[in-house]
């Protein structure tokens, strides 16, 4: 995990070597004034020694200004590394997320993801921060303390040694316990973010049904199990702080107690008041870079199950791979289905299609139908390979969409769902995600095809009106002939409409069809439907039941000869009257 995460460093290494090299030069310069302070005391002011005072009062001040330059030039580029740090993890994670499928995503769940791009990564941030610079010094610190306090008097350094391993042993203990509650805390973290998305995205759906208190409830739950989650983890490590000041008040009053009977028992001879005051100073950086070193320690425990998470994201593999030699042609539009099965859970006992064998020219106009939770969508995924079947294969082309380049096969296929999304920018930016290099004509040919340049053009901007996030000043149905236009742009040669034209009135979905069957006569076409008028015209229809297949057929042939067909058709066409 450690090498994986440390892999984000890269352009950033020699801040990250330098920032450590800074600190343990400030802690040499340190750990002199001690020193001096001690010869100032014994060599200056016990005899009276101007030039002396002087001499090491000079010493010292340029201690401490060497001291404080090292120290804000380590600062700034321990800052400098560890921001940049932060920014190849975010990039690393969310290239990652990139390449997902639908079934990574749903493992982890958006909510997750989230938090663990922001506060995952800002506490692992600070970690590393405080690696490279508290991390260094305190250990350095502490080393060249305990050397200057066993060249002054070794007995008296003794007592700091004995404090150390006590304070390992609690500290250990310490770690061992808060761990776990910081995991779970963390994961109560994801359903809050969760339950605030959802909250944000369905505000409209919350006021108008008056479920704010509904909402409130459900929030105040999750964040009452994230505080207590925290809180036990907290009151855990709170005990770090008694345990070090016990330790380091004990350490110095024992140096302070044993130096004085010693310098009053040998008359200065083993131990002068100079030496026991430098003593008393490094007894003090001893124990302050244990407390430094405690914090570091409380850091790495509060951000290593953020580091988990994160390393979680980094090592997830896609289900979904590109072979060996991907094909990177796909040649035309056609579309197989040789006996398809498909599971979420990949679970051959758990299938939601079965058994599906389907042949499709290039340039049918396709129509599916069926009720809720028969798979509709389910299976026009399979196209672009969004997921990968269970049993059995889609061909694309000719070629099993295996044998694809995946950018390659989904530039061919342009899906338009019921819930499309729009981004934040103009109507222009969002048509581009069709085709980055459209010029403003290809642009409104294709809003013309989708029956959107009426509308566009009667915003204040045309089409450099601003769409603000997830489309929300424009209707549904302006969106789902925005979302069409969008797919028009890419030139695909497979074009699946996932009920999409759902909010747009019946003579609009006409129009649009129309447009298809003129301009683009010899893209594959798929169009999922509730409404039997918006596949009366296609060249085939699927009718799909429970994920099987109940019959392919032209829409004549199955008014004559399909049970299910029929009632949707006469529920919806005749108005519930059959003339049969």
């Amino acid at each position: 995990m450690i090498k994986r995460l440390a892999g984000c460093v890269r352009e950033y290494k020699k801040q990250t070597f330098l920032a450590p090299l800074l600190v343990i030069l400030e802690c040499a310069v340190d750990i002199l004034i001690p020193t001096l302070m001690a010869a100032l005391i014994d060599k200056g002011i016990d005899v009276g020694d101007m030039a002396n005072i002087w001499k090491y009062g000079l010493l010292m001040l340029l201690c401490v200004l060497t001291g404080i330059a090292l120290g804000i030039a380590g600062g700034r580029i321990s800052a400098v590394a560890s921001a940049g740090f932060a920014k190849n993890l975010r990039h690393d994670i969310f290239y990652r997320v990139q390449t997902f499928s639908f079934a990574n995503i749903d493992k982890f769940s958006t909510g997750s993801i989230v938090t663990r791009l922001t506060t995952d990564v800002s506490r692992v941030q600070m970690a590393f921060m405080m690696t490279i610079r508290m991390a260094v010094r305190s250990p350095f610190n502490l080393i060249f303390a305990l050397i200057m306090a066993l060249r002054i008097h070794v007995g008296l350094a003794l007592i700091f040694l004995a404090a150390i391993p006590l304070l390992g042993f609690g500290l250990g203990i310490i770690s061992v316990k808060v761990h776990p509650h910081f995991r779970r805390a963390f994961e109560v973290y994801d359903r809050m973010n969760t339950v605030v998305q959802e909250d944000l995205r369905g505000i409209r759906v919350v006021k108008s049904f008056v479920r704010e208190e509904y909402e409130e409830s459900k929030f105040n739950k999750v964040a009452g199990e994230m505080y207590n989650a925290f809180c036990k983890a907290e009151k855990l490590l709170a005990l770090n702080s008694p345990i070090m000041q016990t330790a380091m008040y004990s350490c110095t009053l024992l140096v302070a107690w044993f130096g004085a009977r010693i310098i009053v028992g040998s008359g200065s001879a083993d131990l002068t008041t100079g030496e026991l005051t430098s003593l008393i100073s490094y007894a003090t950086q001893v124990l302050m870079s244990l407390m430094m070193l405690s914090m570091v320690f409380v850091m790495i425990i509060m951000s290593r199950a953020s580091m988990q998470r994160v390393y979680e994201i980094l090592i997830e593999e896609s289900d979904l791979q590109n072979g060996e030699n991907p094909v990177t042609e796909v040649p035309d539009g056609s579309v197989r289905f040789e006996n398809v099965s498909f599971s979420y859970a990949k679970d051959e006992n758990r299938l939601c299609l079965f058994d599906v064998d389907l042949d499709i020219r290039s340039g049918e106009t396709i129509g599916i139908l069926g009720g809720t939770g028969s798979s509709k969508s389910t299976l026009v995924q399979l196209i672009p390979r969004l997921y990968d079947t269970t049993l059995g294969r889609v061909l694309v082309g000719g070629k099993d969409v295996r044998e694809y380049d995946m950018a390659a096969l989904r530039d061919q296929v342009a899906m338009v769902l019921q819930k499309n999304d729009l981004f934040s920018g103009t109507v222009k930016e969002n048509l581009r995600w069709g085709n980055e290099n459209a010029t403003d004509e290809e642009l409104i040919h294709a809003c013309e095809l989708a029956q959107a340049d009426g509308f566009i053009r009667e915003f204040p901007d045309g089409y450099d009106t601003y769409i603000e996030q997830g489309g929300s000043n424009v209707s549904g149905g302006q969106k789902q002939r925005l979302c069409i236009a969008r797919a028009l742009l890419k030139k695909p040669k497979i074009l699946i409409l996932d009920d999409s034209t759902s909010a747009v009135d019946t003579q609009t979905d006409a129009m649009i069809r129309k447009a298809f069957r003129e301009y683009i006569p010899d893209t594959t076409k798929f169009i999922i439907a509730q409404r039997v008028a918006s596949v009366e015209d296609a060249d085939r229809i699927l009718i799909l039941d429970n994920g099987h297949v109940d019959a392919f057929d032209t829409p004549e042939a199955l008014l004559a000869s399909n049970a299910i067909y029929r009632e949707i058709y006469y529920s919806q066409v005749k108005g519930g009257r059959s003339d049969g």
